[in-house]
C-alpha cells in the first residue's frame, strides 16, 4: 500500500518509526496509526472483505504471510484440483465468474478470476506480513496488530480487526507411532506438498483421510500408474457430483426450500445408492445423520465423487482399516494385517491459527480456533472484532460474513462521523449560543 497517499487522503493519523539499540543490534518498529479496518490474510476471505468496504468507500490494511494472494491455493494444492461446487455457489461478492469459464472452474482459472478480483477493486495486500499478536488497548480503545516482514516490526493501531486467516490456515498433521522410522525409507507428506500423482508412478501409496481430497488424491494416482491404498476410520457419506442432469449441492439448496432438512437427506441416499450402489460394500460406512444434518451440525461435508468409487470397485485403489503404527517401509493396521508402502499422504485437513496470534477470549475457541457462537451469529465480537471464513459453509459462507461486516463497520463508521461532527459544531459555536 502506498502510505503517502493514504496520508494524503487523511485515513493515516499517524506513521513513524521507532528505534531501539541494544549492544551491536539496532532494530526498528514501525507504528501505523489507521482509522479503518485491519484485514489479517489475504484469501477469499479477506479479499472479500476488503471488497465489500470498498464499494462503501471504506479503505482497508490487508495483511498477508505470504508473496501473493490465496496462498493455499497457489502455493498448496495439487494440480487436478477444480471446485467441488458450480461456480455460481463459489463467486465473491459483486463480481460473477465469467461466462466462459466451466461449471466447475479448475484451480488456476479460480486463482485467475481471485486475481482478477483484486485488480478490479484495487485490493493491494501488505505481502511478507506475518501477524505475531493483535491485542484489544483498552486505554486507546483501539487493536494493536504485530506484524513482522522483512523490514522488521510494525505495529498497527485500528479500530477495526477481521480475523479473515480462516478454517485452513495451517495443515493438520496426525502423529503415529514409527512415523520417524518409515520417514527414514519412505516418503510422508501432507497433501499441502502434493502436487501431481506422476511423482509416485509405479509405487504403492497409502493416502490417509477419506475426504474429498483424499479420494481425489487417490484417483490422480491411479491415473498416473501409482497403486493407492484409501485409509477409512470413519462413518462418510458419498453423494454423486451430479443427480438427476444437475448438481447434487445445487439441487439439495433447491430442494431445502420447500422440504425439511431430513426429508432432503432421504432423498439425497435414495438417489446415490441408485447411482453408485451400497457403498458400505466397498468399506465405505455412512454416518447415521443424513449428509446435510451432518454438514450442518459438525462441518463435515459430504464427499462428491469424480470418479474414485469406480476405481475402488475395480480394485485399483483399495480400503484399508486405521493405522496401528508404522514401522521401516511397513504400515501395522488396526486389523492386525502389515503392508509395505513407498510413501504415505496425508490428506487430513487444515486447522485454524487464530489462537496463535488474537489475544482474546470471548469470541474465539482456543481448543479449535473457531468462533465460540455458531453460524449464523459468529462473525461479529466485541470492541471491534470480526470473523469471516469460520462458518464451515465454504466460499458462501465467508461471501456472506463480508457483507455483514462491510455493513456494520460502514454504519459504525457514519455514527462516529455524525458524532465527531456533532462535536465540531458544539465547540465552533459562540460563548452565548451555547
Amino acid at each position: 500500500m502506498d502510505w503517502k497517499r493514504e496520508m494524503e487522503e487523511g485515513k493515516l493519523a499517524n506513521d513513524y518509526y521507532l528505534s531501539s539499540n541494544h549492544g551491536m543490534m539496532t532494530s526498528q518498529r514501525r507504528i501505523c496509526v489507521f482509522t479503518g479496518p485491519v484485514i489479517v490474510g489475504a484469501g477469499p476471505s479477506g479479499l472479500a472483505t476488503a471488497a465489500c468496504l470498498k464499494e462503501k468507500g471504506i479503505t482497508s490494511v490487508l495483511l498477508e504471510r505470504s508473496n501473493c494472494i490465496a496462498s493455499l491455493w497457489q502455493l498448496k494444492t495439487y494440480d487436478r484440483l477444480r471446485l467441488h461446487l458450480p461456480k455460481q455457489f463459489c463467486e465473491l461478492p459483486l463480481m460473477p465468474f465469467p461466462t466462459d469459464f466451466p461449471t466447475y472452474p479448475t484451480k488456476q482459472q479460480f486463482i485467475e478470476y481471485l486475481e482478477d478480483y483484486a485488480r478490479r477493486f484495487g485490493i493491494r495486500p501488505e505481502f511478507g506480513q506475518t501477524v505475531e499478536s493483535a491485542e484489544f488497548d483498552e486505554n486507546l480503545g483501539m487493536w494493536r496488530v504485530r506484524s513482522v516482514g522483512k523490514e522488521g516490526m510494525t505495529e498497527y493501531v485500528c479500530r477495526w480487526l477481521v480475523a479473515a486467516t480462516g478454517e485452513n490456515a495451517e495443515p493438520l498433521v496426525p502423529r503415529f507411532e514409527g512415523m520417524e522410522k518409515f520417514a527414514a525409507t519412505g516418503v510422508v507428506k501432507h497433501t499441502s506438498h502434493y502436487k501431481t500423482g506422476g511423482d509416485f508412478a509405479g509405487k504403492k501409496v497409502l493416502v490417509v483421510g477419506c475426504g474429498n481430497s483424499g479420494m481425489e488424491v487417490c484417483l490422480d494416482l491411479c491415473n498416473f500408474g501409482a497403486q493407492p491404498s484409501l485409509v477409512v476410520r470413519d462413518a462418510v457419506h458419498v453423494l454423486p457430483r451430479e443427480m438427476l442432469g444437475t448438481s447434487t449441492f445445487g439441487l439439495s439448496m433447491l430442494l431445502l426450500k420447500w422440504l425439511p432438512i431430513r426429508l432432503v437427506d432421504c432423498f439425497l441416499l435414495v438417489v446415490s445408492r441408485f447411482i453408485l450402489g451400497d457403498t458400505t460394500l466397498l468399506g465405505l460406512k455412512r454416518p447415521r445423520l443424513g449428509p446435510l444434518e451432518l454438514k450442518n451440525l459438525t462441518g463435515k461435508t459430504p464427499v462428491l465423487d469424480v470418479g474414485t468409487l469406480a476405481k475402488i470397485k475395480t480394485g485399483d485403489i483399495k480400503v484399508c482399516s486405521g493405522i496401528r503404527r508404522l514401522k521401516r517401509y511397513e504400515v501395522e493396521f488396526d486389523n492386525g494385517k502389515t503392508e509395505r508402502f513407498d510413501a504415505i499422504i496425508l490428506a487430513t485437513g487444515y486447522k485454524s491459527n487464530v489462537p496463535s496470534w488474537l489475544k482474546e477470549n470471548k469470541m474465539f475457541s482456543k481448543k479449535d480456533g473457531f468462533p465460540i457462537q455458531e453460524f449464523p451469529e459468529g462473525w461479529r465480537g466485541e470492541c471491534g472484532l470480526y470473523a469471516v471464513g469460520f462458518t464451515k459453509r465454504g466460499i458462501s459462507g465467508a461471501s456472506m460474513d463480508a457483507k455483514r461486516i462491510a455493513k456494520d463497520i460502514f454504519e459504525c463508521s457514519r455514527k462516529s462521523d455524525q458524532a465527531h461532527r456533532h462535536i465540531q459544531v458544539f465547540m465552533s459555536r459562540k460563548p452565548d449560543q451555547a
